[in-house]
């Protein structure tokens, strides 16, 4: 399956709109935990290993979930693997023996909108980087990707949303953190 999807820059005013013209789904709080490989660099293969716990109205549901590189140069459509799973700590366990590490948690409280069959809209608060928006659809069909980038796009600057971002939120932590540490020096 491929993700497409478009993110960008939210304030109270884009939260508002989509609260305002979309019928929610539900509030989830995701605590996504990622792990870099023992034998190949992640940030330079564009790729990502996660497990993610979403925790919604008293449950939680569990997502080991692999992201391969990039598809194109204006999305991040990727190809997502995702399969559930029912005990997350052992789960890290099994990476943690297999050499994996975990290098970064990703905490936001995610609420989610339809927009019609097959598209979401996300409303992301990320602790430690702020407000963002996520239009997303699902294709098996590769042909299909530009003009679904295309209506994503199109979507998020009907809300009033003016700055895109490609990077996912563990690149954008990361580079904070570089930020914050050129800064300390």
């Amino acid at each position: 399956m491929i993700e497409v999807e478009v993110k960008g820059y939210a304030d109270d005013g884009v939260f508002s709109t989509v609260r305002r013209r979309f019928d929610p789904i539900r509030t989830e709080r995701h605590e996504d935990t990622y792990f870099g490989h023992p034998c190949r660099d992640f940030a330079s293969t564009d790729e990502a290993l996660r497990i993610r716990i979403k925790r919604f109205d008293g449950h939680f549901e569990a997502f080991l979930t692999y992201k391969g590189p990039k598809l194109d140069d204006r999305s991040k459509t990727r190809e997502e693997i995702e399969v559930a799973v029912e005990d997350p700590d052992g789960y890290s366990k099994i990476l943690e023996r297999l050499g994996f590490s975990e290098v970064a948690k990703i905490v936001k409280t995610r609420e989610v909108y339809f927009v019609e069959k097959g598209v979401t809209l996300a409303l992301d608060d990320v602790e430690g980087l702020g407000k963002f928006v996520e239009a997303e659809a699902l294709t098996e069909d590769t042909s299909k990707v530009g003009e679904t980038v295309d209506m994503l796009v199109g979507l998020l600057r009907s809300i009033g949303v003016e700055r895109l971002e490609r990077r996912s939120y563990l690149e954008l932590l990361f580079d904070r953190n570089r930020g914050s540490n050129r800064n300390q020096g």
